[in-house]
């Protein structure tokens, strides 16, 4: 299966690998069934009691029983399709009749926190004409679009590592009223070896533009089934598209390569989604029914029908935090390729445990396990050690170990538990900061 990286207009594809990854709501209808009395001896009663202050309080507490359950069974019928719907956006609870009006909410408030983001390109290939025909290489101009999220009012923006990749010459970001700001700056961005597909950039001057930041929301919480919302610039040219649908699944990992098969990447811990995402999508939201982005999209598998992926934000919230409070970007680095453990993953390498960050060996010398003077390999860390929690954190469905990991700066000590044959150890690290290559 192939993933098509919604890069932008440059066309980036990824090719979904066949090897072992590198890397449900209900409603309740409650049926009352009051009890009828009557009396034995009802017929030889000429003058019956009235009925006593007891006799009516019980009356009325039946009836306010009755109507109770009635009201919330109303509730959950209007809470569908047709019904009535309050959904709490930007910390403001809307009523909404209609799962297109809620999409449509969701689209006005987060709209303004995505913009389109154009990029400059420098690359270096052959020239056609004059020198080029004695081996001269002449720089050219290559033109692309993403999208990114705005974090924080002074302009801070995250978006992919692809979007703004190196040889960006000059970036500028298109605001959702259709302002290209062009002062921008790269701050930094991930290493084409890390499974993190994200960088960051700055507006440093904002025209007098007044920027909403997203409302960040929590991954973890994210089940398979839930409906989510796509925001980008789809195809690089038709800014701010909405798409809708749902999470397919969740802890994929993906190979990714550009479409002229130079340069490929692994992904990994990525949300799966049918929501549509196009070229250009790359770095915008994905967004839960309360207008909280709970992902960053980053690919699509071409050959198939609507199979997208997205970064968890959790994923993300580490650098997001320290970008945040220093303005410098700086990766922790702890020098590790794994793959993250699922039920089949374990049975195939008949291990112990189904959940942690697995050290298998690796079939390509280029890209070993554990790589060469890095923290991993100075604290002692080994092929075919399982990493099971990073200081008493466990690596689960909810915490991957690079989500783990970012939470902290370089030069930070932790502590892995490791599984290593039938042994748990405990492993200190001192993490080191991310090479640029």
């Amino acid at each position: 299966m192939v993933a098509t990286k919604n890069e932008s207009e440059s066309n980036r594809s990824y090719t979904v690998s066949s090897r072992p990854p590198v890397k449900t709501a209900g409603g309740k209808s409650i049926s009352i069934t009051v009890p009828t009395f009557r009396r034995p001896d009802m017929n030889r009663v000429k003058n019956p009691r009235p009925w006593g202050a007891r006799s009516l309080l019980v009356c009325y507490l039946l009836a306010a029983l009755i109507f109770g359950y009635a009201g919330a069974w109303l509730e959950n019928q209007n809470a569908g399709v047709g019904g009535v719907t309050y959904a709490t956006l930007n910390g403001q609870k809307k009523i909404v009749t209609s799962q297109s009006q809620l999409i449509n909410q969701i689209a006005k408030t987060v709209g303004p926190s995505v913009v389109s983001v154009n990029v400059n390109i420098t690359s270096a290939t052959p020239s056609t004409n004059g020198f080029g025909l004695f081996g001269f290489v002449q720089p050219e101009q290559e033109q692309a679009a993403g999208t990114g999220i705005i974090l924080s009012s002074d302009g801070l923006i995250v978006t992919n590592r692809h979007v703004v990749p190196v040889g960006t010459t000059s970036v500028s970001v298109t605001l959702n009223n259709g302002t290209e700001l062009k002062d921008v700056s790269v701050i930094g961005r991930t290493n084409a070896s890390s499974s993190l597909d994200i960088a960051f950039l700055k507006i440093n001057n904002l025209e007098g533009q007044k920027l909403t930041p997203a409302i960040i929301g929590n991954s973890s919480q994210v089940q398979v089934g839930d409906s989510v919302v796509a925001i980008g610039n789809a195809l690089g040219q038709f800014q701010n598209t909405v798409t809708s649908g749902i999470i397919s699944g969740y802890g994929r990992s993906v190979q990714a390569s550009s479409s002229s098969g130079t340069s490929s990447e692994d992904l990994a811990d990525l949300f799966q989604t049918d929501a549509a995402i196009n070229e250009g999508n790359s770095g915008g939201p994905l967004v839960n029914m309360n207008g909280q982005v709970i992902g960053i999209n980053v690919a699509t598998a071409s050959g198939a029908q609507n199979i997208g992926f997205s970064i968890p934000i959790n994923d993300v919230k580490g650098l997001i935090n320290q970008v945040t409070k220093t303005g410098k970007f700086s990766v922790p680095y702890l020098g590790v390729r794994f793959i993250p453990l699922t039920s089949d993953v374990a049975n195939e390498y008949n291990l112990s445990v189904s959940n942690g960050a697995f050290i298998a060996p690796s079939s390509d010398p280029t890209q070993p396990s554990i790589v060469p003077g890095s923290p991993a390999e100075n604290a002692g860390l080994q092929i075919n050690d399982i990493i099971t929690a990073v200081n008493g954190t466990s690596i689960d469905q909810n915490h991957s170990l690079t989500a783990l990991l970012d939470q902290f700066t370089p030069g930070t000590k932790v502590t892995l538990t490791v599984i290593r044959g039938n042994k748990t150890i405990s492993v200190d690290v001192t993490l080191g900061s991310q090479p640029s290559s």
